[in-house]
């Protein structure tokens, strides 16, 4: 009897490592799990040609928004392990939501096989010409002498520019009034008209409002500055050392995706990558490109998910 179950084994094993090597047969669905047009959306769209070119099949893009991204990664998640069906997963889905969901279908660190990171879109801290703020120092000493008065929008409670504000007037010893939105967009707007004196937002959404001068940007959010405002410093430049908040945006298979399957996905992302018209594009959208490999990626995941959640309990933040 054990020798026919290892025997069943070494056969399963045999087929599984020749279905990898013939990986991919049919057409792969990457799922955005947001409506068209967004960053992630737009991101997926800027791959998907190449990606097929890559692997020799043809790469379809199908957006099943819902629920924050929470339907569209829930169904990668249960989806068949054959990497077949993969995810475009941003920090929302990955890293903001499980803080912020008590149920959700999914488990961002179990039920995923990262692949490789394809962007990362900076936060920017954002000022209206009406508040008179032209540095972040201009910033914090208004808050100190004003507390809880200052404005800082974001496009919603409980999205990764909330957090962003939140991490910053926690590290600056500060009280600022956080102004949730429905979107970028719409506090986009507001600031652009001085209803509201600051923002955290993605570089990505205000980046075209930065380059003509109606809003004024005071610092960048990553550890290395935005590729596509090389002259403004980060935080952690100007003091605030260790600060970091971004979108980050990869591709994701289902957990229990063969590693050789992985390994050709990533190893076409790579190649997709590589190429300079690609990531010329992502920086004109104000990311920071970039292909890592799955354990670099699933780090990532860990370190962004560590992080909301230790700001959260510190902070106290609810969530309805």
């Amino acid at each position: 009897m054990k020798k026919i179950l290892t025997m069943f084994m070494l056969a399963a094993i045999s087929f599984a490592a020749a279905a990898a090597e013939q990986f991919p047969t049919r057409p792969i669905r990457v799922i955005v799990p947001y409506a068209p047009g967004g960053n992630v959306d737009i991101s997926a769209r800027i791959i998907a040609p190449p990606l097929g070119e890559a692997l020799g099949q043809t790469v379809v893009v199908d957006n099943r928004p819902g629920a924050g991204g929470n339907l569209g990664a829930a169904l990668v998640a249960k989806a068949t392990p054959d990497g077949y069906t993969l995810l475009v997963g941003s920090s929302g889905p990955l890293s903001v939501n499980p803080v912020i969901f008590k149920n959700l279908p999914y488990d961002s660190l179990k039920d995923f096989a990262p692949i490789s990171t394809v962007q990362a879109v900076p936060l920017v801290l954002l000022a209206s010409p009406k508040s008179g703020f032209n540095s972040v120092a201009d910033l914090i000493a208004a808050a100190k002498s004003r507390p809880g008065k200052v404005t800082m929008a974001s496009a919603g409670a409980g999205t990764t520019n909330h957090f962003a504000i939140e991490l910053f007037a926690s590290m600056a010893g500060v009280k600022v009034l956080h102004v949730p939105y429905k979107g970028s967009g719409p506090a986009l707007s507001e600031l652009l008209g001085g209803q509201v004196d600051t923002m955290i937002d993605q570089l990505a959404a205000s980046i075209g409002y930065v380059k003509d001068g109606r809003l004024k940007v005071l610092a960048v959010t990553t550890p290395q500055r935005a590729a596509a405002l090389p002259n403004v410093p980060t935080l952690d430049e100007l003091g605030y050392k260790g600060y970091q908040a971004s979108t980050l945006l990869g591709l994701l298979a289902p957990a229990g995706t063969p590693k050789p399957v992985v390994a050709k996905l990533n190893a076409a992302v790579r190649k997709v990558m590589d190429n300079s018209a690609v990531a010329e594009r992502f920086r004109g959208l104000g990311a920071n490109p970039g292909a890592s490999s799955p354990e670099e990626f699933s780090t990532r995941i860990r370190d962004e998910l560590a992080q909301w959640r230790v700001l959260v309990k510190k902070l106290n933040l609810k969530f309805e």
